[in-house]
């Protein structure tokens, strides 16, 4: 038995390895459950009382070495060029191709719609001021407007809180910069809402705002007719007389949606007709806070939620399924 050992001794002192696998399987061959040194162990108890010290010492010699010719594994630049030839940061498979969230999708969609007529894009923080989410806007302290934009607060004196929509990006431009003004401003915002399948208390939103002389309701709806429909292919909308703080007069756009399928029934309540975004003519006041010269320049402003566009084009039903990062309904956009 100890010739035995004395020949493992020599094997292990002499062995090298080329690959990951014959460390692993030198592991498993000498200190895995049912390996060599496990097998001298239980050995021992028929070895003869006198010989048991010795041959115990040979046992432990062994286990000695096979533990020394790990660690040099580990550590011996023999080891480094075995790693380096395995490449242990090459990813893991099967490897997931990931997409493009359906948010962007359609987010970018727009964009370029609005590009193509000389809209360019303008960003603004998510944390806001009074001012600029809603005194600027022609929304003053204690205005019943205001509660229709309920949003969440982080600090008082002064009003700090997540913006409700994407005009304060608006705001932010026309203090820096003198009409001409065509801008595009989208992004997430934030209000206080009852989480539900048409609702959410994070959303995005892309809003227009154009400034210039001489701008006309004629214009703002032309801008609406060219959008329409190039993004659903559909031609025909209209406008319905609405309320904005920031906008006179204001309207609503909804767009002929048809009535082909019981889909088309369910999302328009029978009336072929949906809405689909808001708009107006800026108010002179909102000029005034920001110093443009209402008497020479007028404009008109637009916006959308994007959760809401997104759901009509894809036939989404639940606006929750956007921010729960659920993979089966990620992977649906992989191919878009």
């Amino acid at each position: 038995m100890t010739e035995k050992i004395e020949e493992l001794l020599i094997e292990v002192n002499s062995f090298s390895a080329t690959s990951k696998d014959e460390i692993e399987n030198f592991r498993i061959k000498y200190n895995g459950k049912k390996g060599v040194l496990n097998d001298f162990y239980e050995s021992l108890k028929t070895i003869p009382n006198d010989q048991k010290k010795d041959f115990g010492q040979k046992i432990n010699s062994l286990k000695q070495a096979v533990a020394a010719k790990l660690e040099d594994f580990k550590t011996s630049s023999e080891s480094s060029v075995i790693l380096e030839k395995e490449d242990l940061t090459r990813p893991a498979f099967p490897l997931e191709l990931g997409s493009r969230h359906p948010i962007n999708l359609v987010k970018n969609r727009i964009i370029d719609i609005f590009k193509s007529i000389g809209f360019a894009v303008a960003d603004g923080p998510e944390i806001e001021d009074d001012w600029h989410n809603f005194t600027a806007l022609n929304l003053p302290e204690y205005h019943p407007a205001r509660d229709m934009q309920d949003t969440f607060f982080i600090e008082q004196n002064p009003d700090i809180l997540l913006r409700t929509h994407t005009s304060s990006v608006q705001i932010r431009y026309m203090e820096e910069n003198q009409p001409p003004i065509r801008i595009l401003s989208p992004g997430r915002v934030f209000r206080n809402e009852a989480v539900s399948s048409r609702s959410h208390c994070i959303f995005h939103q892309i809003e227009g705002l154009y400034i210039d002389e001489k701008v006309s309701f004629a214009d703002l709806k032309q801008t609406i007719q060219f959008f329409t429909t190039e993004l659903f292919g559909k031609s025909k909308i209209r406008m319905r007389p609405s309320y904005f703080p920031f906008t006179e007069p204001s309207a609503e756009i909804d767009v002929y949606w048809g009535l082909n399928s019981e889909t088309d029934y369910r999302i328009t309540k029978g009336t072929g007709w949906l809405e689909i975004m808001g708009c107006g003519m800026v108010d002179p006041a909102v000029l005034k806070n920001v110093n443009i010269d209402s008497e020479k320049y007028s404009g008109y402003a637009f916006g959308m939620g994007i959760e809401r566009i997104t759901m009509l084009l894809y036939q989404m039903s639940d606006i929750r399924m956007f921010f729960e990062n659920d993979i089966r309904t990620l992977e649906q956009f992989k191919t878009l």
